[in-house]
């Protein structure tokens, strides 16, 4: 016999799924107002009230808002995002990747003769008939999923007490314009509607190799991110006359090497192991061969926290920088003197931040900085790549020669968020802890905790995060004008509850059905009778 809900959970799955909405697409901007119609025609949610959060960026993205009423104001906050990473990387697959049952015989035929051990393990999985797979199905349209089942459950219980907030987001596999823009929403929805908002749980998923009980998790907080740049100049110099230059590769090469998992910056708290640092992107500025040394070299690094401020990130990254670049100098002496006989000094390296670079320019290079800035925001390149440009044309600017390191960040920061110990964090947390001693009875399932989410997500906008550094990030990225942002979050005791599977923004992505289906809406259903009293 079949559990009702967990079939419409299954039923909002699919059909999400089916809805291509990769971030930046027409499909994405078209998703709010079709999830909007879909809601508006289901019998079960005939009394919600429906309407759309714009987020006010070029695009016309918006959210989709569904709220259901019971008796007083406290309300519960259920969220997710409903973009997708493309699914081009499906290859000769991408016209079935958004159809999960047609995917999964296909993947499985791909997969006859498996040439890995991840490729090995996808096919049992596929094959066991407990994964399904499906771009974005599993990060995170399932998560959605089972909201809008809880939802329909929840509008049929009689005296129900408190209210459901439900909102669907764009874009957080960007820049999360789509929570921000929800955070900034949330004190005008709760004067015009009535409502106090006591809480959020999002559903974004979680990745479990093995059995599943790292997936079966709340996560009670997320880590935050740092996009660290540093723009190297070097001293050019030709091929043949190495000792006359100092090679901004080198340089770079250096500092990449002293910063890859660098423990210092491997934030750890609580008991969670932290998440070192790594390089994201490495570029010269040469844009033709020659045999001339690089003069400039950009590189850019995801630094995670789980606590740590911007200030004391960048203290211990310019420590790092300075360190890599003295011993480089060192190194490079002794080389030129088991050559050469002698040692011409290595000129020193200074290392600068962005804002003590912008602070030392005249108003007219700033002003022409601002216009560079603002043609560059109009043009669709990534954050990195603008503050890139806005880092090269500073430091021209300044007049200025090498060698310099000039480190500084170079996209929007994700804030790490904990739920916190005021008397509404504490009510969730309990009821989560109810809830799971329920679904341990009902459903022979473990739901453990997670001190933190494992990787970016919309918590950063929506929990407990402190955004008191935000000035400082903002002084020291070229191209905060383009993101948007003055630094607003919820500040809502706030919490991660979604499905698990495996391989996310992989051709084998795939959901665990048993859990996502079943278990998780039926948790969900009783954290919100928990929370709500």
């Amino acid at each position: 016999m079949t559990d009702p809900m967990s079939d419409r959970a299954r039923d909002w799955a699919l059909w999400l799924t089916r809805q291509r909405s990769v971030t930046g697409t027409e499909g994405e901007v078209a998703l709010a107002g079709l999830l909007a119609k879909r809601v508006a025609a289901t019998p079960a949610l005939a009394a919600a009230e429906i309407w759309s959060v714009p987020c006010g960026d070029a695009l016309g993205r918006s959210c989709c808002a569904v709220l259901l009423r019971g008796e007083g104001p406290e309300t519960l906050l259920l969220t997710g995002h409903y973009d997708t990473v493309t699914d081009e990387d499906y290859g000769d697959l991408q016209p079935v990747a958004t159809e999960p049952e047609a995917l999964r015989g296909a993947l499985l035929r791909r997969l006859a003769e498996p040439a890995t051990s991840a490729e090995r393990l996808a096919r049992a999985d596929l094959e066991s008939g407990d994964f399904l797979p499906g771009r974005g199905l599993l990060d995170m349209k399932a998560g959605l999923a089972a909201a809008l089942a809880t939802l329909e459950v929840w509008a049929a219980l009689p005296g129900r007490r408190g209210n459901l907030l439900f909102v669907a987001v764009p874009d957080e596999e960007v820049t999360s314009v789509g929570a921000r823009a929800l955070a900034a929403a949330l004190p005008r929805i709760e004067a015009e509607k009535d409502l106090s908002v006591i809480g959020a749980v999002n559903l974004d998923c979680v990745s479990d190799e093995g059995d599943g009980s790292h997936g079966r998790t709340v996560a009670l907080g997320s880590v935050g991110k740092l996009l660290v740049t540093a723009l190297v100049v070097g001293v050019p110099a030709h091929a043949s006359h190495p000792y006359e230059g100092l090679n901004a590769g080198a340089l770079a090469a250096a500092i990449v090497t002293r910063a890859e998992w660098a423990t210092e910056l491997a934030d750890g708290q609580e008991g969670a192991a932290g998440i070192p640092p790594v390089l994201l992107s490495l570029r010269d500025g040469k844009e033709r061969y020659d045999v001339t040394t690089p003069g400039t070299v950009f590189a850019t690094w995801n630094v995670l926290s789980q606590g740590r401020g911007a200030a004391d990130t960048m203290a211990a990254f310019r420590a790092i920088v300075r360190e890599a670049v003295g011993d480089l100098a060192r190194t490079l002496g002794a080389r030129q003197a088991a050559v050469t006989g002698e040692c011409r000094a290595v000129p020193a390296v200074p290392v600068a931040l962005q804002a003590e670079l912008a602070a030392s320019l005249p108003a007219e290079a700033r002003a022409r900085l601002d216009d560079l800035g603002r043609e560059l925001a109009g043009q669709g390149l990534s954050l990195p790549d603008q503050n890139r440009r806005l880092a090269e044309e500073a430091w021209r600017l300044s007049g200025r020669q090498g060698p310099a390191v000039l480190l500084g960040f170079g996209s929007l920061p994700y804030l790490p968020v904990r739920l916190g110990r005021g008397e509404r964090a504490r009510r969730l947390e309990t009821a989560i802890d109810r809830a799971r001693a329920a679904i341990a009875d009902s459903h022979g399932t473990r739901i453990g905790t997670l001190a933190f989410f494992p990787g970016i997500s919309d918590l950063s906008f929506l929990g407990e995060g402190s955004a008191s550094d935000v000035p400082e990030i903002a002084a020291n990225t070229p191209a905060w004008r383009g993101m948007d942002w003055d630094g607003t979050v919820a500040g809502l005791p706030a919490v991660n509850a979604g499905p698990w599977g495996r391989a996310f923004h992989t051709p084998l992505e795939r959901v665990h059905a048993p859990y996502a289906f079943g278990v998780l809406p039926a948790f969900l259903l009783r954290l919100v009778r928990e929370a709500l009293g």
